[in-house]
């Protein structure tokens, strides 16, 4: 491996591209970065080659930092944490349980809006925050004290993809391993959105919290060489669209494509029209239609956004010097560079458009939403029931929550001054929010409130009532707090279909808030505007959201700024020294975390319903034992396509009702500290109680239920999934899951593997599976597996009854599946078992990935 000079002979870097030879300049460019990180990690840098022939061969790849936020970064901590205590029972060294690798984690998931549309939103919000979360936020104190490469940024600090956007990404930074070499930023993160970094020409995707912990260990992951999908971008966009609307139209085109384990790299002659801002809220989507990345190269803009945003002359220096010394500069189109397939995106052919009623891809021109997601009938004969207590009644289509949240959209200042021009505009019409409306207003970073204070626009949309209520994911991730009781008891006694809208990325069923029927994806305008008329069974596009103080009608067209407008608050209020002077302080946002206390040395378990010693780690065994036979499986569920991680194991409220909200009753917890389920995934006895805990569950076995309902079998008896789950445990029978096509898409979380671990499922047999949650059924040791072409539980006509043995093959390389039904026949059928490389089949073959690790560790003593 070889070695050169580049910026100015201050720094070296890895001569990667040596033997590549004309391969190099057919290279897309994230398989440029590919190539370089694999000859970092593979001996003589001979894997770089395998890059360049394209044949979805293995390479070792290894990023530089990790990024993990507090819900799926605390289950991750838990883990490594006791993997000390068992390493050190069984004569190990706990020291050996360290971190490899710089890690940033951001506690930004926690935040319910509990409080909004009143002054001190922000401030009860986080008090409240603190009050429930106090032993998970001591126990990541925790590990910060006793993990010297862990940082945490603490509550209130932002949203994890825009910190990292904003102040963690350097697009080039120097080798972790020698500080005189420059290599290519590259992150991956505990969140299937971390692919947002993407836009700073920055390689990384979502992997599952176990795949964390191995590279923590030190381990590299392997990555098949993809297939890239370009994705050129040719025409002048309107000033009438958004960011959002262009992610939208990539999501729908490349999810009917079918881009699952591809990367997607931007070109194009209007590449460049694309700000970095522009290009993060279309590459954070990524996970919404499936592919790995969506790569942006390094371009001028990539330079203009590091100094909009106060990184040093240095980085800005280095990353322009390294990108052109290593052919990662691009100018827009390289007609040399071969991609598998072409998807033209023409920005001018772009209009206003939301997504829904439960899934991103679903895009909708907006002049057609009304008659899209409106139920039958509805418009014509719209239904409203009156509120107890109130002057307003309430009704059938009526936006029951408009929130403007997520990092995909607020890190995008156009996309935020659009939102408050149209709060100023409004205001001077006389317009105000619909009574049945919970606003919010929960930006990813403080920059995003600092600009909207200092030019005004916060004045206005404070009067709409879309005040600042957290600095987190908050609604996007399900923690949409409660609505006004009046409106829910009112859509609880009527059954009132309301509807969400948010300026999120993920809209599944289930996912916002129980009440609301449909989920509808908008821009941060058209947020506001569908608080200001209240209902989608009107046309937000053209009906009038009411009369002036003129009596004339105000419709968007009235609202809608200037381009000029936009510009100009931009370049005055959107400042580096906003950005620098926000993240220089970004540890001290919270006073509660400055002061909390915390001890080191050996971590004390104490009882809690939020931090528990995991049973997946207490059971590891010294010796592997060899696969255990996959025999005799009763289904726990049989359900259809698109099974999401939050069919799998919800993230969002815990009801008094459910079966986990028993447990913690039992436990002492009053309903109104219940938190969440994703709040609580440090505890094992929430973890179990979360399975296919969904309150819109379909399963199969049930037809007719929605929710948490299966059978127990033979004896027929409908209970409750965690009711079977119980006794299935208490019988010691393992189960199996069948399910249909995007089998775990939605958000990355290892606890929709670990759950089903706990459960007793060893594993799940599907028509394709997305490509993390996959990887975490391989970390826990589940067996994941497909039906051939033309095979599905359709056609094999199952209903639950059956029984099932699995064989693998001696070498994991294949499967078969002998169905034994209540009749006494029996079919077989050839099953495709996804281990896709000789370390996952290693990986399987120890029982999953912390088994292998702690075996690893032991040995280090033994040796």
């Amino acid at each position: 491996m070889q070695y050169f000079d580049v910026a100015g002979t201050e720094y070296q870097a890895i001569d990667y591209a040596q033997g590549l030879g004309h391969r190099l300049t057919t290279l897309p460019y994230s398989l440029r970065v590919l190539a370089e990180n694999a000859a970092r990690h593979s001996a003589g840098g001979v894997d770089a080659a395998l890059v360049a022939d394209r044949t979805g061969a293995a390479v070792p790849f290894r990023p530089a930092r990790l990024l993990l936020h507090d819900m799926l970064g605390i289950p991750a901590l838990v883990d490594i944490m006791a993997m000390r205590d068992r390493l050190e029972a069984q004569g190990g060294n706990p020291a050996e349980v360290d971190m490899s690798l710089p890690v940033d984690l951001v506690i930004d998931h926690a935040m319910t809006i509990n409080h909004w549309a009143e002054r001190f939103a922000l401030e009860k919000n986080m008090a409240r925050e603190f009050e429930v979360n106090r032993e998970r936020f001591a126990f990541l104190k925790a590990c910060e004290a006793r993990f010297p490469r862990l940082r945490v940024i603490p509550p209130g600090g932002g949203i994890c993809h825009q910190v990292n956007l904003e102040f963690l990404g350097q697009t080039v930074l120097r080798s972790n391993e020698n500080a005189r070499v420059l290599i290519p930023d590259s992150c991956l993160g505990t969140d299937s959105h971390t692919t947002m970094i993407n836009a700073l020409g920055i390689t990384g995707w979502g992997i599952g919290g176990l795949e964390a912990e191995g590279l923590l260990f030190g381990e590299t992951t392997a990555v098949n060489v993809p297939k890239v999908v370009g994705l050129e971008v040719i025409g002048d966009p309107s000033h009438d669209i958004t960011a959002t609307d262009v992610a939208l139209v990539v999501a729908e085109k490349l999810r009917a494509l079918g881009v699952v384990d591809t990367f997607v790299e931007m070109f194009g002659p209007s590449y460049r029209r694309l700000s970095v801002a522009d290009r993060a809220t279309i590459a954070n989507m990524s996970p919404e239609y499936g592919s790995t990345q969506v790569f942006c190269p390094v371009d001028a803009n990539t330079l203009r956004y590091q100094r909009e945003t106060g990184r040093s002359a240095e980085t800005t220096r280095n990353t322009e010097s390294y990108c052109r010394a290593q052919q990662m500069w691009s100018e827009g189109v390289d007609a040399r560079i071969e991609y598998v397939q072409v998807v033209t995106l023409d920005l001018s052919a772009i209009g206003r458009s939301v997504s829904g009623p439960s899934r991103p891809e679903q895009r909708i021109d907006l002049d057609k939403a009304t008659r899209t997601l409106a139920l039958e009938n509805e418009v014509e004969a719209a239904r409203r029931v009156p509120v107890e207590g109130a002057d307003h009644d309430i009704g059938d289509g009526d936006v029951i929550i408009a929130a403007v949240t997520s990092c995909t959209n607020t890190a995008n200042p156009r996309n935020m001054i659009l939102a408050g021009l149209i709060a100023r505009n409004a205001v001077a019409r006389g317009l105000s929010v619909k009574p049945h409306v919970k606003t919010s207003l929960a930006p990813g970073s403080r920059v995003v409130a600092r600009y909207l204070k200092n030019s005004g626009l916060q004045d206005d949309l404070d009067k709409l009532g879309f005040e600042v209520a957290a600095f987190s994911c908050s609604t996007c991730n399900g923690m949409s707090g409660p609505l006004r009781p009046e409106h829910e008891a009112a859509i609880r006694a009527h059954d009132v279909k309301g509807v969400a809208v948010l300026s999120g990325n993920r809209n599944f069923a289930g996912r916002i808030h129980p009440l609301a029927s449909r989920n509808m994806i908008a821009s941060p305008p058209l947020v506001v505007a569908y608080a200001l008329m209240g209902t989608i069974l009107r046309d937000v596009s053209q009906d009038a959201f009411g009369m002036d103080r003129d009596g004339t009608p105000v419709t968007l067209k009235d609202l809608w700024p200037a381009a000029e407008e936009v510009d100009a608050i931009i370049d005055t209020y959107v400042t580096a020294d906003d950005f620098i002077s926000n993240f220089k302080a970004i540890g001290d946002v919270n006073d509660e975390w400055t002061a909390l206390q915390t001890s080191t040395g050996r971590y004390d378990w104490a009882p809690s319903t939020y931090v528990s010693f995991p049973p997946f780690v207490q059971t590891i065994q010294p010796d592997p034992g060899g696969v255990a036979p996959l025999t005799g499986l009763r289904p726990l569920v049989i359900l259809g396509d698109s099974v999401t991680t939050d069919h799998i194991s919800p993230s969002g409220t815990i009801t008094p009702d459910s079966e986990a909200g028993q447990f913690l009753i039992g436990k002492g917890v009053e309903p109104h500290d219940f938190n969440s389920f994703g709040t609580r995934r440090g505890c094992s006895d929430v973890i179990i109680r979360s399975t296919f805990a969904n309150y819109r569950l379909r399963n199969e076995m049930v037809p007719g239920k929605e929710g948490s309902w299966t059978r127990i079998e033979p004896e027929g008896e409908v209970a409750t999934v965690f009711g079977a789950i119980r006794s299935y445990l208490e019988r010691g029978q393992q189960l199996v899951v069948i399910g249909g096509k995007e089998y775990g898409c939605g958000s990355s979380r290892d606890t929709a593997a670990k759950a089903p671990w706990l459960a007793g499922i060893r594993a799940v047999i599907a028509e394709s599976f997305e490509r993390i949650h996959r990887s975490n059924l391989v970390n826990m040791g589940i067996a994941p597996l497909c039906f051939p072409e033309g095979v599905t539980r359709e056609t094999l006509c199952l209903d639950g009854s059956e029984v099932y043995d699995i064989t693998l093959s001696d070498d994991l390389t294949g499967a078969s599946l002998t169905i034994h039904h209540r009749d006494g026949s029996s079919d077989t059928t050839p099953l495709d078992l996804r281990l896709y490389n000789d370390r996952e089949r290693e990986i399987f073959a120890h029982g999953g990935l912390l088994p292998m690790a702690f075996r690893a560790f032991l040995g280090k003593k033994a040796a």
